[in-house]
């Protein structure tokens, strides 16, 4: 795996400290970002097969992920395994989420890429010392803590979307009955069987 390339940014006469931690902080946004705004899987019917073939498959991109990483030292190679490790626990959750289509599922892999994201930008801050190692760390948390919410946030409106859904429904549905007190013998139980039939409540 290639290391990030350090990009000088235009500033006119930066200390080498500052120039390091805009470079850093970029990186870090950076891959944070990408793991963050991945494409998630649609929520789709999936075979067991498929379902198990493509566990097979992400356990095979880990293995040689991580073995790409053997040749690395020093935390060039913690990253490396770190970064291994986010993009099968990632791949997993959006397997998860293809193959059940749960809302639940879908939040877990909000959730997942927040928290993959900071153990990567986490490792990275090794690589500076003192306060500047704390401040690094402190910022990666503060972008985990965000994505958190928002994920949380998402499950919620969901959650309420799928309550305002059935009271909607539920709605309709007495509508549709009442209808059917103008009807009498045979065409009542039927209107209010169809009505049962369309809403569910059977």
């Amino acid at each position: 795996m290639r290391k990030h390339r350090r990009m000088e940014c235009p500033v006119s006469s930066p200390s080498k400290g500052s120039l390091m931690n805009r470079n850093f902080n970029f990186r870090t946004s950076l891959i944070v970002g990408v793991i963050l705004v991945m494409p998630m899987a649609q929520a789709a019917t999936m075979s067991k097969a498929d379902y198990t073939a493509a566990k097979t498959r992400i356990s095979a991109d880990y293995k040689a992920d991580k073995a790409a990483c053997g040749s690395m030292a020093g935390n060039a190679k913690d990253v490396c395994q770190e970064e291994a490790k986010a993009k099968e626990k990632i791949a997993r959750a959006e397997l998860e989420y293809s193959y059940s289509g749960k809302p639940g599922d879908q939040t877990k892999v909000l959730e997942t890429k927040a928290k993959s994201a900071y153990a990567v930008a986490k490792e990275k801050c090794d690589d500076k010392a003192g306060n500047d190692k704390k401040v690094c760390v402190q910022e990666a948390k503060a972008v985990e803590t965000k994505a958190l919410a928002d994920a949380k946030m998402g499950k919620q409106i969901g959650e309420a979307r799928k309550e305002a859904s059935e009271d909607k429904r539920e709605a309709d549905y007495k509508v549709a009955v009442e209808k059917c007190d103008a009807l009498a013998g045979d065409a009542k139980d039927s209107c209010i069987a169809a009505a049962k039939s369309k809403f569910g409540k059977n």
